[in-house]
């Protein structure tokens, strides 16, 4: 496995000066091809800034960022775009689900966004909503469904052109133990076809479903180990 992610002595500061806060503080980490890991902490411990990070929806005070080979460090807004669109697929915890589009709707927009055809985009998307179980879903709009199924449709989203990397931020959150049950038994079979997997959570229980867990505490990485299976 090669490695996919390299993030080499990063700081993000806020408020330079005296009264700065470092959210990440001279963090370094390598995230290889096919790796299902959690990323935990608590609030405000510096995840969702790294979070941020890994899924070029920041780049950092200093410090390198590489992705598949390209430093994504100092790229413009729309170059980050760009790459946030061919590399990876987002799920986050509040489902972002757009209420007045249908499940099917959903999961074809960001294929709009991309320049998909009509044809590639319905099959790509009726494909996804297959993968996780919602065929016969395909109409309903998100106050008709559970919010297990919202977050089903929100992972069809993330999937449909099959990104390598699959980002997904507290995705169990809002859930209940059954729903959460199914999403991570989801996330399991994606990172068994290939993809990276990297999950975000305060929960130590979710966290040890990955097959490799950074904890992160003050800014800084505190453990970096694979956990007992």
């Amino acid at each position: 496995m090669g490695s996919l992610v390299e993030i080499r002595d990063i700081c993000k500061i806020y408020n330079p000066g005296e009264n700065e806060v470092r959210a990440l503080d001279h963090v370094s980490l390598e995230i290889n091809q096919n790796e299902f890991v959690a990323i935990i902490g608590q609030s405000g411990s510096g995840k969702s800034t790294l979070m941020n990070m890994l899924g070029c929806l920041d780049v950092p005070t200093s410090g390198t960022y590489i992705l598949h080979d390209k430093d994504v460090s100092s790229l413009t807004d729309d170059e980050l775009s760009d790459i946030r669109n061919a590399e990876i697929g987002f799920i986050f915890q509040g489902f972002n689900l757009i209420q007045n589009l249908t499940a099917m709707e959903n999961v074809e927009l960001p294929l709009i966004y991309r320049g998909v055809g009509k044809k590639e985009r319905d099959e790509l998307s009726v494909r996804a909503l297959e993968k996780v179980g919602l065929a016969h879903r395909m109409k309903h709009k998100p106050a008709e469904m559970s919010g297990g199924q919202q977050q089903r449709v929100a992972i069809a989203r993330a999937i449909a052109q099959a990104p390598p990397i699959i980002l997904a931020d507290e995705p169990t959150g809002n859930l209940d133990s059954n729903s959460t049950k199914e999403i991570m038994g989801i996330l399991r079979e994606l990172h068994a076809e290939g993809r990276t997997v990297i999950l975000i959570t305060h929960d130590n229980e979710i966290a040890a479903q990955a097959d490799r867990v950074i904890k992160i505490k003050d800014g800084r990485v505190e453990s970096d180990s694979a956990w007992n299976k």
